[in-house]
């Protein structure tokens, strides 16, 4: 059979996939991107990067694959959600994009609450006010940048930036448009009015499509920027969590997927929509689910933050030991006992979105002493993240959904201590993925879909391929109840100085 593409725009990296159907990977390529944070709570991107590397990419697939490119039968692309990219008239981007994470906005996010009402909104756009939504990044632009506010044409995605480089074909997908706020989950269609919250025309956010649609075919200057074949189908694409946990095989009831990428994401599957202003809701790959989830605004972003500004001196020993810096951490961490020897690391390196919503929100360290090591602080800060999906947890079985299996994936997944720590926490067993490809094997499949190369989605599963699982240690039970405890009010106790309240 033939083949289908899938990239990949991630925050730490571009990923692409090339499979042969039915079941086959052939190959997997990776370019690494760079994250910028010129402000505190800030997360910006060159939309030009994510283009060169998507280019690089395809070369070093198909020369992996040793295919030729007429056998690519479609292209789908995927990537972080609701990043912000903005073209003038001419299609040059304006600025950098404003990533998800990015935490600039919370005097706009107040500002849309005092003007809208709550419950009204979260019942018409399915998500609640919060720093996810593209409104509050334009009103910003608009407050900060009215220059660049006024030239401002076109608003995408980050994975609609590189189909329209793809194929001169502006759409936004689904996903983007719903956690953007500009989507009414009654008519499942784009509404003028959600949109006017950003102050700009509805003109500016392109028509809106299904994962699975074909919105276009490469052009010939994408051909030769690419390498691809000019013709080639390319499909709306797909949210990069949503991708992912779709080729995992979450789409029952009870199964979580717990994403380690730059972020980390925390995503169940259901048949019924119950929008919750805790956490985000978005479609599923799978038409007729949805996928509530949510999303922490750092993860494999902020443990290469900490390796990288104050793990430099173990560097040489890394090396030495034929490790990468992370792994060495992990070793230094190993064999400290659960809770860090009382120091609790609170990652919210950029404000932080789900459950809390809190773009004021600050990493914190406490609880330090003269007899600590880097590796507590190590251990410190991957316990951090436990107790975070820990949250998660707890909020949906709040919102009355059941889960009842973990499953883990993507780059911080191959860390053994992690996810020990991570099971220990949840007091649950964690499924691990062996060699799950990931978002771009969701955004390959929603290409076999869209082009009608395969009949179903169930046939994803041909890749989903279990590995170990990390059970809990149950003598780790208490005090990880006690440092989760800490954890909330370590929070709860700072909120009022990270506001600049009196």
């Amino acid at each position: 059979m033939r083949c289908v593409l899938g990239i990949d725009i991630g925050t730490t990296s571009t990923i692409g996939i090339l499979v042969r159907l039915p079941d086959q990977v052939l190959a997997i390529a990776s370019r690494p991107t760079t994250l910028f944070s010129r402000e505190p709570g800030w997360a910006e991107e060159d939309p030009g990067q994510w283009w060169e590397n998507t280019c690089a990419i395809i070369g070093e697939l198909l020369a992996k694959a040793g295919i030729d490119a007429h056998e690519i039968a479609g292209v789908g692309v995927t990537g972080m959600l609701p990043a912000v990219v903005l073209l003038d008239e001419a299609g040059e981007v304006l600025r950098p994009s404003i990533q998800q994470s990015d935490g600039r906005v919370a005097a706009e996010v107040a500002e849309l609450k005092a003007e809208i009402d709550g419950a009204a909104f979260i019942k018409q756009a399915g998500n609640g006010i919060n720093q996810q939504l593209v409104a509050s990044k334009l009103r910003w632009i608009e407050k900060h940048e009215p220059e660049v506010f006024s030239r401002i044409a076109t608003v995408l995605g980050s994975y609609d930036y590189i189909d329209w480089r793809l194929t001169g074909t502006k759409h936004v997908e689904q996903n983007w448009a719903l956690e953007a706020g500009f989507l009414d989950i009654s008519s499942h269609e784009l509404s003028p009015a959600l949109i006017a919250h950003t102050h700009l025309p509805a003109s500016v956010v392109p028509p809106k499509a299904l994962s699975h649609e074909v919105i276009g075919v490469v052009s010939e200057a994408a051909s030769k920027a690419t390498g691809l074949v000019a013709g080639t189908p390319v499909v709306g694409g797909a949210a990069d969590m949503i991708a992912s946990a779709f080729s995992a095989g979450v789409t029952s009831e009870g199964q979580v997927l717990l994403k380690f990428g730059g972020a980390i994401d925390i995503l169940v599957a259901t048949g019924r929509i119950a929008p919750d202003p805790r956490m985000f809701l978005d479609y599923h790959l799978v038409p007729g689910l949805y996928m509530p989830n949510g999303c922490m605004a750092t993860g494999g972003s902020g443990l290469n933050w900490f390796a990288a500004n104050f793990a430099g001196g173990e560097r040489q020993a890394a090396q030495s030991a034929g490790l990468t810096l992370h792994q060495h951490l992990d070793r230094l961490a190993a064999p400290i006992a659960a809770g860090a020897g009382g120091v609790t690391f609170v990652p919210y390196l950029l404000g932080e979105k789900t459950p809390i919503h809190d773009p004021f929100a600050r990493g914190t360290i406490t609880g330090l002493s003269l007899s600590h090591t880097i590796g507590h602080v190590w251990r410190a800060l991957l316990e951090g993240y436990g107790y975070a999906a820990r949250h998660h947890i707890e909020v949906f079985r709040d919102m009355g959904h059941r889960p009842a299996q973990f499953l883990a994936s993507d780059g911080g997944a191959s860390s053994q201590v992690w996810m020990q720590i991570v099971a220990d926490i949840l007091q649950a067993p964690i499924q691990l993925l062996k060699g799950h490809p990931g978002s771009s094997l969701g955004a390959a499949w929603a290409a076999a879909v869209g082009t009608g190369q395969v009949k179903d989605w169930s046939g994803v599963g041909a890749f989903v391929h279990y590995g170990e699982v990390v059970q809990p240690n149950l003598a780790n039970a208490a005090v990880y109840a006690d440092g989760y405890r800490r954890f909330r009010d370590v929070y709860e106790s700072l909120k009022r100085i990270h506001r600049g309240e009196p």
